[in-house]
This record gives structure tokens, sequence and C-alpha cells, in this order.
């Protein structure tokens, strides 16, 4: 199984940026973000295929961006503008992301990064 390990979390003031990455220990297919605000469910934030196409949650689209760099196995979530409703535990995972834009997780996950928005 792919081991996945998150980095960059950490705390952040509002508008600020953060970059996470996540390296994987074999080859990446269709990749996802997730965020686990504190006593709620974790939540797809962003997904990027084999190819490159992605797709984001609502409330992060034109401030987040995923990308991927194959030849060194990470995948990147790049945060901009970020505001207090963006912390929580960030994972990685590897999944499947069909055609029409779906993303469907995998069973691996890395162990979190968190990222923490306040003044």
């Amino acid at each position: 199984q792919v081991q996945l390990m998150e980095s960059g979390g950490g705390l952040v003031q509002p508008g600020g940026s953060l970059r996470l990455s996540c390296a994987a220990s074999g080859s990446i297919y269709a990749m996802g973000w997730y965020r686990q605000p504190p006593g709620k469910q974790r939540e797809l934030v962003a997904a990027i295929s084999s190819g490159g196409s992605t797709n984001y949650l609502d409330s992060v689209k034109g401030r987040f961006t995923i990308s991927r760099d194959n030849a060194k196995k990470t995948v990147y979530l790049q945060m901009n503008s970020l505001k207090p409703e963006d912390t929580a535990v960030y994972y990685c995972n590897l999944g499947s992301r069909s055609s029409s834009g779906n993303y469907y997780p995998g069973g691996s996950w890395g162990q979190g990064t968190l990222v923490t928005v306040s003044s």
C-alpha cells in the first residue's frame, strides 16, 4: 500500500497563505485533499486527476490550488486568502476520479497536518 505523508501545516493569520505537500512512497494517480474541522466531518477540498484535471469545494474556489509533480510523487495544496473557517486537519488521499469529475477516495491516507487560521 502506498504511504502518504503530509507537511506544511501551521498557524497563519487570516488572509495569509500556506502550501501543503503530500509525498507518496509509490506512484500516484488521482489524489485528493480532505479536511476535518474540529467537531465536524471530513470533507473533500480539492482533487486532481492523473492528467491534471481538478475540482474544488465551492468555498475554496479561487483561493486554493491543487497541483502535482509526478516525478517527485508529490501533490500540493496552495492555500491563499485563508479564513478562520479553513482551520482543520488536512489529509491527502490516493483515490480515483471519474471522467465526469467525481473523486472516489481510496484506502491510503496520510496522518494529517493541522492548519490553524487565527489572529
